[in-house]
Formats: structure tokens, C-alpha cells, sequence
């Protein structure tokens, strides 16, 4: 069954991995994929605990002011992927994918997680 015109339909949000196990100096690479097409109005966010999100990457993959540049973000229509080149001591924490609007029009995202 297809939605009518002007249905809401949520967006699925997949990240991988949920978790991964690396070491300081590797390259991680983590993924999220759309159910539908977002149009590049993804941003990626960092959170330790305790703490509010960080935003690293908005608009897929412009680096938000202040952030190292061993944060990228890339992808487009579906798919995209949050990099970090040489992973630091302070980057292991919680990173995840969020649909960048949020306004009463766009349907609403169901967020998944990755634990670094």
C-alpha cells in the first residue's frame, strides 16, 4: 500500500555500525542511510555522556565552526557517511545521523545510534 498525497510517512534512519571497537590513530567510518531521499539535510552529531549533542557535519558535509578537520561527511540522496581520518582520544563517544529539518512539513526521523 502506498501513502496518498499529503501522507506523512516517517523516515527510517539506519546507522552502521551500532557499535565498533577501534584504537586512537585509526580511520572510522560510519554510515547512515534514508529510507527516501533527504536531500543532503543530514547533519551528524557527536554526544559523550552527560552531554549535549555536539554538531560535527550539517548540510552532509560541511564542518560546523570549530570542529578538527579530521571530520568529514559525505553522501547524497540516501546514503551518507560520517569519517574521522586519525581517530583521537576524545572522539570516542556517541555519534549519530539526524535529518537536518525539523519543521512541521518534514516527516519526522526515527534516529539510530553508534557507539565509538
Amino acid at each position: 500500500m502506498f501513502p496518498t498525497s499529503g501522507a506523512r510517512c516517517d523516515i527510517q534512519m539506519t546507522q552502521s555500525p551500532s557499535s565498533l571497537s577501534a584504537s586512537v590513530g585509526d580511520r572510522v567510518t560510519i554510515t547512515c542511510r534514508a529510507s527516501q531521499g533527504i536531500g543532503n539535510y543530514l547533519a551528524w552529531y557527536q554526544q559523550k555522556p552527560g552531554e549535549t549533542p555536539k554538531l560535527l557535519i550539517y548540510a552532509a558535509s560541511s564542518l560546523q565552526s570549530g570542529i578538527p578537520s579530521r571530520f568529514s561527511g559525505s553522501g547524497s540522496g540516501t546514503d551518507y557517511t560520517l569519517t574521522i581520518s586519525s581517530l583521537q582520544p576524545e572522539d570516542f563517544a556517541t555519534y549519530y545521523c539526524q535529518q537536518e529539518r525539523s519543521d512541521s512539513s518534514s516527516p519526522k526521523v526515527k534516529n539510530m545510534e553508534s557507539n565509538v
